[in-house]
C-alpha cells in the first residue's frame, strides 16, 4: 500500500499556543485547573494531566482549588469570565484568536441591536461560549436545513458560524436563511469568523481525496473539526474511518485498498499522526508475508 499524508494536518497555531502555555505552567510550578479540556483531544489531555494540571468538566469556576484557572481553547461566556474575576483567581487564557473574534463579533453585534443566529453545534463548548456573549440575544441552530429555526425571527439578524464550519456549509446555512425568511428580515449581517488553520485542513483532505481510495481521519471523537474532515472525505466518495488511537485500525479496512490517505483535525498531536502511519505499514507488511 502507499500511503499519503495530507499536506496540512494536525496541531494549528491555536491548538499548540494553548498546549504550550499549560506546560509553561506547569514546568513553573504552577497548580493549574482547565475548565474544560484545554483541546478536544483525550492524549493531550491526559499527558496534561501527568503535569498535575487538573480538567474541571463543567466549565464553571465555582469550587476550584487551585489559585490558578485556565480558560481553554475554546473559550468561555462572559459570565464565566466575571465570576472568574470576581473570585479574584489568575487566569492563563488559551482561547484560539478565531473564537475570541467570535465572541467579539457576537458582542458588537447584540450590542447594535441584532438577534445573533450562531451556525453550530449547541452542545459544543465554544458555541456555548460564544452565546454567553450575545447579552441574550442568540440562537444556535445547528444544521443548515433549519429544521431547529424558530417561527418568528426579529427584522434585525446578525449571523455568525461554529469556527470549525466548512465555508460551504456555513455559505448554505445563509442562503437557506436568506430563502426562507427574506420576508422577516429587514437587515442581515454576515460575519465572517471561520478559522483559516481549520480551512487549509479541510483543502488539504479534500485535495488528498483525488490521490487516495481509503482515508483515515486521526483525531478526538468529540472533536468538531474532526469530524468535518471525515464528512468531507466521504462526501468526496471515499470510505472512510475516523479513529482516535492506532489500536482501532482493523485490518480487514485495508483489504482491497492501495492508496490509502492520512489527515488529522486541528488538536490532533504528531505522535498520534506517526503512530497510526506506523500501524498501517504494519498491517501492510502482515498482509504481503501471508500472500
Amino acid at each position: 500500500m502507499n500511503i499519503h499524508r495530507a499536506s496540512d494536518m494536525g496541531f494549528c497555531f491555536g491548538v499548540r499556543r494553548a498546549v504550550d502555555m499549560m506546560k509553561e505552567a506547569a514546568a513553573n510550578g504552577t497548580r493549574v485547573t482547565t475548565l474544560g479540556q484545554v483541546v478536544h483531544n483525550p492524549q493531550v489531555v491526559a499527558e496534561l494531566q501527568k503535569t498535575g494540571i487538573t480538567v474541571k468538566e463543567d466549565r464553571s469556576a465555582e469550587g476550584v482549588d487551585t489559585e490558578t484557572v485556565a480558560i481553554t481553547a475554546h473559550g468561555v461566556g462572559e459570565t464565566v469570565v466575571r465570576d472568574i474575576e470576581d473570585r479574584g483567581l489568575q487566569v492563563i487564557d488559551t482561547t484560539c484568536q478565531f473564537v475570541s473574534r467570535s465572541q467579539r463579533a457576537a458582542r458588537n453585534l447584540a450590542e447594535r441591536g441584532f438577534t445573533v443566529i450562531i451556525f453550530g453545534d449547541p452542545t459544543h463548548p465554544e458555541v456555548k461560549g460564544v452565546l454567553g456573549w450575545c447579552r441574550g440575544r442568540g440562537i444556535v441552530i445547528k444544521n443548515e436545513s433549519l429544521e431547529d429555526l424558530p417561527d418568528y425571527l426579529p427584522a434585525k439578524i446578525g449571523v455568525i458560524s461554529q469556527t470549525t464550519h466548512t465555508p460551504e456549509r456555513f455559505a448554505a446555512f445563509v442562503s437557506n436563511l436568506m430563502r426562507a425568511r427574506i420576508d422577516q428580515i429587514t437587515e442581515i449581517r454576515v460575519v465572517n469568523v471561520l478559522c483559516n488553520a481549520t480551512t487549509s485542513q479541510q483543502a488539504a483532505t479534500r485535495d488528498l481525496t483525488e490521490d487516495v481510495d481509503l482515508m483515515i481521519v486521526v483525531g478526538g471523537h468529540n472533536s468538531a473539526n474532526t469530524r468535518h474532515l471525515a464528512e468531507l472525505s466521504r462526501a468526496n466518495g471515499i470510505e472512510t474511518y475516523h479513529v482516535e488511537t492506532a489500536e482501532e485500525l482493523e485490518p480487514q479496512w485495508f483489504e482491497g485498498h492501495e492508496d490509502i490517505g492520512v489527515t488529522a483535525g486541528a488538536s490532533t498531536p504528531d505522535f498520534s499522526i506517526d503512530a497510526v502511519v506506523a500501524r498501517i505499514e504494519e498491517i501492510d507488511q502482515l498482509a504481503s508475508a501471508t500472500v
